[in-house]
């Protein structure tokens, strides 16, 4: 008796030609030459979080492939491409909720009503202790 999977795999070999192999831009564009400063090239096969593609994406073969991550690769060290791209996001809340403040807001004192300004009270009492050391002299 033939498992799932043999089962399954004996219809794909039955049948090989039910998805169309995508085709490469390289091959479209006829690129003989994969350059590292070819910057607009290189990022139709980066995601838009700067990610190399894969293959199955891209449509590349293996040689093609390998040309392009080198390529990308490099035009990363040369400072052409991006490692990475900060992807903005907005937060749901989650699990923290909603009574945290904003993180642009200035903490409070124990009543609430003013800002705290603890920078002052450091600098008064530095300039207290100098003001006495220079008495004592």
């Amino acid at each position: 008796m033939a498992s799932k999977k043999n089962r399954a795999r004996s219809a794909r070999e039955a049948n090989p030609r039910k998805f169309k192999k995508k085709t490469s831009v390289l091959v479209i564009e006829d690129v003989e030459y994969i350059d590292y400063k070819d910057v607009d090239l290189l990022q139709r096969f980066m995601s838009d979080r700067a990610k190399i593609r894969n293959r199955r994406v891209t449509g590349n073969d293996m040689q093609q492939q390998r040309e392009v991550a080198n390529a990308i690769k490099l035009a990363r060290e040369m400072a052409l491409l991006p490692y990475s791209k900060r992807v903005a996001s907005t937060r749901t809340g989650g699990r923290r909720g909603d009574d945290r403040r904003p993180r642009d807001e200035a903490p409070r004192d124990e009543a609430g009503d003013a800002p705290a300004d603890e920078t002052t009270e450091v600098d008064e009492n530095a300039a207290d202790e100098t003001v006495e050391r220079t008495e004592e002299a």
